[in-house]
């Protein structure tokens, strides 16, 4: 055991964060911290790297092992370039190989009595240096600073000129090149695109020490961890398995507890009508053996109800009026800034009720597309053609128009008058506004408040066609969920930017990948894109299309696109036709099976029975029916085998 939590409390005046929390990690262990937005996860962190000092609790790390920390928020001012930051992490071992070299210089210089003693110390030396990877740790620092995104003319920049996403990876970088013995990482993916991810989970998956994540990225935990350590209501329990296994569990825990409860309360109401039942017989007996009942039921451990904070929230999205089945056509699209081409000759065909991923790479346009759509941006060349009554939404956290003096309240209130109180305070708490947060001025709010309070405005428009960019930032899980609810039962067109590929996963019915200045399209959600990119892209490099052939490649994107959606829209409507024939012909059964015994019931009376000709007719009649049930019998069968 490498790290244990045992018994942390802590408070911050009133608020309690965590109280008796324990867990506890084996050497190379991989494990994901997670729980809603306050919860207290980078708390239990800042407790670990004792940034922060539990109000009780003790936190135990075994002996000579060395422990990291990445923050979610960096404050880098050395002044250093990108490349010579990161290279500080090696310092030991820089130093090491300036003794050697120094040592290589005086060599020549040594006395021959001293030379034996002086080789065995430069052996020594060497030696250790080979063990501590010096001469591979330059090359090491190049490897990481890459494989986390930046380019080799990103390694001169300094700190000055960075983003504050750009100096957490910078840090991030800096931390994976010192290999501590654990890892403590605070959302370390928020700031990286795809390829850059997935370059981090090979990495940690590699990683010769124990890990501890706090994410909210689901897909990202599924490849790395093996255990998840949840924070639920100040109280911290583990469950082993990846976060898919987690969810499975804490489901079926949930769903137990829940049992639990409701037999419990069964029995608790029975008990009360029993002993009311025998007070009210007003005899000596009957009331001592109703107090014997009381006494019994007092002492019942009674169980609380198992909750969960906003598993009642659904939001419901319904466009005003439906769009023609041609929602955008995009033709010929190209974008360049200063000089260098962002994507050439892009066309793109979206129908009613797609749900659309544009992926690909940080730097490669994605987002511009959504602000040429949107007329935010000229385009270089191309058209872009809309469709028959298309009302767009769009979502971008740095245009959306908010009113900086109202309240949250007002905010939503103001622009959706028909919404009761509940409801208003209902979607806002499914993007993790509650309580006295829903009184809180819209100019009081960061940057990422804002953004939920943007999509929450857009997501009760009556737009139909929703375009996002990025939907998913500053969410936690049990938000992200809601949202993938109500976009899958959404009956509109979304297009949507995002780098949560758990979301993209869940929700799209196609992606778009905007890779080498062009889009290539999948039939299908991001595991579906994984499993054909690489075939795809080699027989596009294979192939390279002319100039001239350009066009008619673009002509058989658009048929396939529309043959595809053709193909999806015919198969919704025969499952649609089986499933109305289904509940036809079951209605037609319950019917026919009453009919029957109203028959034999009539058969049965004395009065009928004796009158031959009348129970010829009912006989005749029911076998009729018995005759049509057996087919509905049948057909019911063979629908239920159609798979409906």
């Amino acid at each position: 055991m490498v790290l244990s939590c045992q018994n942390i409390s802590k408070s911050f005046g009133t608020d309690v964060i965590l109280k008796q929390a324990s867990f506890h990690m084996e050497e190379y262990e991989k494990a994901a911290i997670v729980g809603i937005n306050g919860a207290g996860k980078s708390t239990l962190l800042k407790i670990i790297i004792k940034e922060l000092e539990p109000d009780e609790g003790v936190v135990s790390i075994a002996k000579d092992q060395t422990i990291g920390y990445l923050a979610q928020n960096q404050v880098i001012d050395s002044g250093r370039t990108i490349y010579e930051e990161v290279l500080s992490a090696k310092q030991p071992v820089i130093a090491m190989e300036q003794q050697i070299r120094g040592m290589e210089a005086q060599m020549h210089a040594v006395a021959p009595e001293e030379l034996e003693a002086f080789m065995e110390k430069y052996e020594r030396l060497a030696h250790q240096f080979e063990l501590a990877d010096g001469y591979t740790y330059r090359s090491e620092v190049i490897g990481v600073l890459t494989g986390l995104g930046f380019t080799e003319g990103d390694f001169t920049k300094t700190q000055a000129e960075l983003s504050g996403g750009q100096k957490t990876r910078v840090a991030l970088c800096r931390l994976l090149v010192t290999k501590p013995d654990i890892l403590l990482l605070d959302e370390p993916t928020n700031h990286l695109d795809m390829e850059s991810i997935q370059w981090l989970e090979n990495f940690l998956l590699n990683y010769k020490g124990a890990v501890l994540i706090v994410s909210h990225d689901r897909y990202f935990m599924d490849k790395i961890v093996s255990k998840v350590i949840e924070v639920f209501q100040h109280q911290v329990h583990s469950y082993s398995g990846n976060y898919t296994a987690y969810a499975q569990k804490k489901a079926q825990v949930r769903a137990a507890q829940l049992r639990a409860y409701m037999n419990q309360q069964q029995e608790i109401r029975h008990q009360e009508e029993v002993i009311a039942k025998l007070k009210s017989f007003n005899r000596e007996k009957s009331i001592r053996r109703a107090e014997s009942r009381e006494k019994m039921l007092d002492k019942i451990e009674r169980l609380d109800k198992p909750s969960e904070e906003m598993t009642d929230i659904r939001l419901h999205l319904e466009p005003c009026i439906a769009s023609g089945n041609d929602v955008m056509k995009i033709e010929g699209l190209s974008k360049s800034f200063d000089g260098t081409t962002l994507f050439r000759n892009v066309d793109i065909s979206l129908f009613r009720g797609e749900r659309v991923a544009l992926i690909g790479n940080n730097g490669t346009g994605k987002t511009t597309i959504l602000k040429i759509i949107n007329e935010m941006l000229p385009a270089d060349a191309g058209e872009i053609t809309l469709g028959t009554n298309v009302r767009i939404g769009y979502y971008d956290q740095e245009h959306q128009v908010l009113h900086a003096e109202k309240t949250l309240f007002e905010e939503i209130s103001d622009d959706q008058p028909h919404l009761t109180n509940t409801q208003i305070r209902n979607v806002l708490a499914a993007f993790l506004f509650t309580n006295d947060d829903v009184f809180k001025r819209i100019g009081d709010l960061s940057g990422g408040e804002r953004g939920r309070v943007s999509l929450a405005k857009l997501m009760l428009s009556e737009a139909n066609f929703l375009i996002l960019d990025e939907p998913t930032n500053h969410l936690d899980i049990t938000s992200k969920e809601i949202l993938e609810q109500a976009l899958v039962q959404y009956e509109g067109t979304v297009l949507f930017v995002s780098h949560d590929r758990y979301f993209i996963n869940k929700t799209a019915t196609r992606v778009l990948d905007l890779y080498e200045e062009q889009v290539d399209q999948y039939i299908g959600n991001y595991d579906y894109y994984l499993e054909k990119k690489d075939v795809q892209r080699a027989a596009r490099k294979k192939e390279c299309p002319s100039a001239d052939s350009a066009t008619t490649l673009r002509a058989e994107k658009e048929t396939d696109g529309k043959q595809d959606w053709k193909q999806k829209k015919m198969q919704q409507a025969m499952q649609r036709k089986l499933e109305n024939e289904l509940h036809k012909t079951e209605e037609r059964i319950t019917q026919l099976e009453t009919q029957i015994k109203e028959l034999e019931a009539e058969m049965a009376k004395p009065e009928v029975a004796v009158v031959s000709a009348k129970v010829m007719e009912l006989h005749t009649l029911a076998a009729q029916k018995e005759e049509e049930l057996e087919a509905l019998y049948v057909k019911w069968e063979e629908l239920t085998e159609a798979g409906v």
